[in-house]
């Protein structure tokens, strides 16, 4: 199963994306509007994803008349379980991130700011 620190933010987008209904076959362009990828990122991401088998590809059966087919994708059972664990790992990097910043920003004044001594008034000079 492969750990958070191997995906891109871009791949886990695309793994979300594909987490949303796994069991149906999306093609690219869905996929590129729903993540906001462009083809130049995005079909080299679900290509190293179907090398992994973590994605299937295939071509679409049939194609809308006047329309070339198109390559169809969705997850395998690995690629489901490796992209639920990868996505939960982002998750709670994030919250910890989000965590430690919520800490540090109330705890202690701002750098280069010292607090204002004991009975002190703003604004008044010693």
């Amino acid at each position: 199963m492969a750990s958070r620190s191997e995906f891109s933010a871009q791949t886990l987008s695309v793994l979300a994306a594909l987490c949303e209904q796994p069991s149906e076959w999306q093609h690219g362009y869905a996929l590129a509007k729903q993540t906001g990828l462009k083809s130049g990122s995005l079909y080299p991401i679900l290509m190293r994803l179907a090398d992994r088998e973590l994605v299937e590809a295939r071509w679409q059966d049939e194609p809308q008349p006047g329309r070339p087919r198109r390559h169809l994708y969705r997850l395998t059972t690995a690629g489901l379980a490796s992209a639920t664990a990868a996505l939960a790992s982002a998750a709670e990097v994030a919250a910890a991130r989000a965590g430690a910043g919520k800490a540090r920003s109330g705890a202690r004044p701002a750098p280069g700011l010292a607090p204002a001594p004991r009975g002190a008034t703003a604004g008044a000079t010693p």
